[in-house]
């Protein structure tokens, strides 16, 4: 019998976790990426070869979108593609911080069917499938319900909070951070925040698991123009993320200043 794609991403992920935490992050090998694109160490590009080999060999007709691959236009003729983060939050990462992950998921005709985020050190894997619903380790997770911006705890960065993003300045709401992307996603899915905004744009791979754990979740998961996000497109940026409980979502996007 297959392997089903969530499980095939669950084993990987957790592969993922073994080689990179098998390096020590102070002292890995690491570099900085051309046009300030952020570093890169020798584990990212370790844990990298072994999803490519492990999950191209388990489905070799799925399409590649990676963060430490070279890109190319073959997946866009692709009807399903894989996209991976080897790791969302490589500074996190090289501080010897526990808050970076593994962000793998895969798209069909631009939709997440699977989607799997694992933090190796704090042994939590955010799990999700198309209609199969979200969990953590394998608990069912279930966004906010909170109502009101003056009640919720919103992921953001500090530059989020600058009054020009938002109708009448302060939105309001208390400010939290984590530093990846895919984790900010999972702790929306989990209910532990009411939501995150990202208006910067925003890569695909450290996007794509973590909305279908939030939307699996009953949250919403959208561009900051409220628009529907679709993956594997030809330029894998999205429009700036906001992902929250329906209520909190919605009082998002009507406090944000659309420029």
């Amino acid at each position: 019998m297959p392997v089903r794609d969530l499980d095939l991403l669950i084993d990987c992920a957790r592969k993922a976790g073994q080689i990179a935490t098998s390096y020590a992050g102070q002292t890995a090998q690491r570099w900085d990426k051309p046009d300030d694109a952020g570093p890169v160490t020798e584990a990212d590009l370790a844990v990298n070869a072994m999803m490519h080999e492990t999950l191209t060999a388990a489905r070799p007709d799925y399409g590649w979108l990676s963060e430490e691959s070279e890109d190319g236009t073959g997946r866009l003729d692709q009807s399903q593609v894989f996209i991976v983060d080897p790791i969302d939050g490589t500074r996190s990462f090289i501080e010897g911080a526990d808050t970076w992950s593994h962000s793998l998921a895969i798209a069909r005709n631009g939709e997440i069917t699977a989607a799997v985020v694992f933090l190796p050190k704090l042994d939590r894997l955010y799990a999700a499938s198309l209609g199969g619903g979200a969990t953590l380790n394998e608990q069912p997770i279930i966004a906010s319900q909170t109502q009101g911006l003056e009640n919720a705890t919103i992921l953001a960065t500090k530059p989020v909070m600058a009054e020009q993003h938002w109708i009448a300045g302060d939105p309001g709401f208390k400010r939290a951070h984590r530093p990846s992307l895919a984790y900010r996603l999972g702790l929306v899915g989990q209910g532990r925040f009411d939501g995150m905004v990202t208006l910067r744009k925003s890569w695909e791979w450290d996007i794509a698991a973590g909305a279908l754990i939030v939307t699996e979740a009953g949250g919403h998961c959208t561009d900051k123009s409220g628009a529907s996000l679709r993956f594997n497109n030809p330029d894998p940026r999205l429009n700036g993320v906001l992902a929250a409980g329906a209520s909190i979502h919605a009082d998002l996007l009507a406090s944000l200043a659309q420029t």
